[in-house]
C-alpha cells in the first residue's frame, strides 16, 4: 500500500477529531499534489502521490472540476489547477509559466498606447486579472493581478465567452439568466453584441458598458487547441479612446499582441 505524499502526524492526529472532515481533506490533499512545474496529472499519479484509493481519486478530480478548481484535459485525460484554486490563494500560475511569458509582449503593447493591458481568466461567472501592464496614460482604473471583475458585463468577460464552445457558453448564461433575471435582456443584448464583434472584427469592444469612463477592446486567448481558453485587453479613458482608436488602432495591436504570446508558447520546430 503506497503512503500518502503529503501525510504527516499532524494530519494523523486531525483525523481522529470527529470535527475533522475526512472528504476535505483529501480534496485539498490532491490539490496539494501539483508541485511547481508541473502541468498535468491523471487520477492515478495523484493516488499514488496521495495515498488516497484511486475511485476517491476519481470523484474526488470530478467534484473539484465541477466546482472550478481543477482543469480536465479530455485529450491527455489529465487534470491540472484551474483558476478557482487563484481565487482561494493558491499559485494557480505556478504550473503554467503563461504569465512570464506574455508579460513583455503585454507591457510593450501598453507603453505604445498608454492603454492597461490586462490578461484574465474565468472563475465561475467572473473574470480574474492573472497580469496587468501599464502604460503611462491618465488611466480611470488601476486594477492589480488578482482583481476580479463581472464576465457578463466586461469586454475581457464577454470575449472570454466568445472563446469558448457554444454548448458551455449557453450553459452559462442560463446561469447568469437565472441569477439576475431583471437585467438579463440587457446583458443577453450585450453579450451578443460582443459575439456580432468578434465575428466582424476578430475582437470585442466595450465602451463605457461596465464603467462609462472606460473604453477597452478584448479577445480570448484560445490555448492547446481549445483546451483552455484565457481572455486578454486592453483598455483606457473614455475621453481619448474613441470607437475609431478601438476599432482602427487598438483593436489590430491587441490581435497582433496575442499572436505574439502564441509564438511564445509554440515550441520550437525541429
Amino acid at each position: 500500500m503506497n503512503k500518502p505524499t503529503h501525510f504527516n502526524e499532524e494530519q494523523g492526529s486531525a483525523a481522529k477529531d470527529r470535527n475533522f472532515v475526512t472528504a476535505l481533506s483529501r480534496g485539498l490533499e490532491l490539490l496539494r499534489a501539483f508541485g511547481a512545474g508541473e502541468e498535468y496529472l491523471g487520477n492515478a499519479e495523484l493516488s499514488s502521490r496521495t495515498g488516497i484509493p484511486r475511485p476517491t481519486v476519481s470523484r474526488l478530480t470530478y467534484t473539484l472540476k465541477l466546482l472550478g478548481y481543477l482543469h480536465h484535459n479530455e485529450y491527455l485525460e489529465k487534470y491540472r489547477l484551474s483558476a478557482g484554486v487563484l481565487a482561494l490563494g493558491y499559485r494557480y500560475l505556478s504550473s503554467m509559466g503563461i504569465r512570464d511569458i506574455a508579460r513583455p509582449h503585454m507591457q510593450h503593447l501598453a507603453d505604445a498606447t498608454d492603454c492597461a493591458i490586462a490578461l484574465g481568466t474565468a472563475d465561475r461567472q467572473t473574470m480574474t486579472y492573472i497580469e496587468v501592464c501599464q502604460g503611462n496614460g491618465p488611466l480611470v482604473m488601476r486594477l492589480e493581478t488578482g482583481s476580479r471583475i463581472p464576465m457578463a458585463t466586461t469586454a475581457i468577460g464577454r470575449a472570454w465567452l466568445c472563446g469558448i464552445p457554444t454548448e458551455r457558453r449557453e450553459q452559462l448564461m442560463d446561469e447568469m439568466r437565472q441569477r439576475d433575471p431583471d437585467n438579463w435582456p440587457a446583458i443577453e443584448q450585450s453579450i451578443q453584441k460582443s459575439l456580432d464583434d468578434y465575428a466582424r472584427y476578430g475582437f470585442c469592444l466595450s465602451e463605457g458598458d461596465w464603467e462609462r469612463e472606460v473604453s477597452a477592446v478584448a479577445m480570448p486567448l484560445i490555448l492547446e487547441e481549445g483546451a483552455e481558453v484565457m481572455a486578454i485587453n486592453c483598455g483606457g479613458s473614455s475621453l481619448r479612446l474613441s470607437h475609431r482608436v478601438l476599432v482602427e488602432n487598438l483593436g489590430p495591436r491587441l490581435q497582433e499582441l496575442v499572436e505574439q504570446i502564441k509564438g511564445s508558447l509554440a515550441p520550437p520546430h525541429a
